[in-house]
């Protein structure tokens, strides 16, 4: 078993009290060499990232744990895995995203898969961070909405989000996690973040369709903790500096609130 790292959960809800913001970059081992993961570890280093998450809605390739040790060896940010099935659960990472999804009525998903996976997680060392994962209508069909046979929150029903995700939290789920999905055409808005951020008391994630400096701006002014960005890297490295910009833009205004 690995040497115990600092509690994940309790450093972002530190960070969250603390009125700090975070970034993870989402890699989904199907697009990824080694190559193209080593500049991106490069990138990381000159524009600071919080979190690697690795997975997707379909992983096909057979090298996510070796990739998930090169970042381990070229990176100290934590690495999460974003499993969608209790397949993916492998490679030295240092906690798992546990996914319910909560915006569906798929058993597998609510809780199927995580018997199956419980056996494994209690033995693998990994932090568990139980995560209420809401798919919400980018404007696309999805991945994700097509591999977990759910259909997505409307976009333009923030009440419906704000209650769901609630009754996540009152069920003992720790993290909240909205998601447009994979190149989504739409981010979730603004509107609908900030009913879950008045709903909930949980860190909020945000992720699926934040492709310029003023989307991401959006999501954590209305109450995002940790956004979340991933195709959009893979086809321009350069945006990792300009989203890095932003959220350090809130930490900076952060730390001088806090002096």
């Amino acid at each position: 078993m690995r040497p115990p790292t600092p509690l994940l959960y309790d450093a972002l809800r530190t960070r969250q009290h603390q009125g700090r913001k975070a970034l993870a970059v989402l890699l989904d081992p199907d697009n990824l060499t080694e190559t193209s993961l080593l500049d991106l570890l490069r990138l990381a280093q000159a524009h600071p990232v919080d979190y690697f998450f690795v997975g997707g809605s379909l992983v096909l390739s057979s090298h996510q744990a070796a990739l998930i040790a090169l970042i381990k060896e070229h990176s100290a940010v934590p690495v999460l895995l974003f499993p969608s099935h209790s397949l993916h659960l492998d490679g030295p990472a240092d906690g798992v995203l546990l996914l319910s999804l909560i915006s569906g009525r798929n058993p597998d998903f609510l809780i199927g898969q995580h018997v199956v996976a419980a056996p494994r997680l209690r033995a693998s060392g990994l932090q568990l961070l139980p995560t209420g994962y809401m798919l919400v209508d980018s404007g696309r069909a999805t991945t994700a909405s097509y591999m977990s046979g759910t259909v997505p929150l409307p976009h333009d029903k923030p009440g419906i989000a704000a209650c769901t995700a609630l009754a996540g939290e009152q069920l003992g789920l720790k993290l909240m996690y909205l998601d447009g999905g994979s190149g989504a055409q739409n981010p979730v808005s603004a509107a609908m973040i900030a009913a879950v951020r008045e709903a909930v008391v949980a860190p909020i994630i945000v992720g699926g369709g934040l492709n310029t400096g003023e989307k991401v701006y959006a999501a954590l002014s209305a109450g995002a903790d940790v956004v979340v960005v991933g195709n959009h890297i893979e086809a321009d490295p350069s945006f990792l500096a300009e989203v890095a910009g932003v959220v350090s833009s809130f930490n900076a205004v952060a730390a001088a609130a806090e002096a």
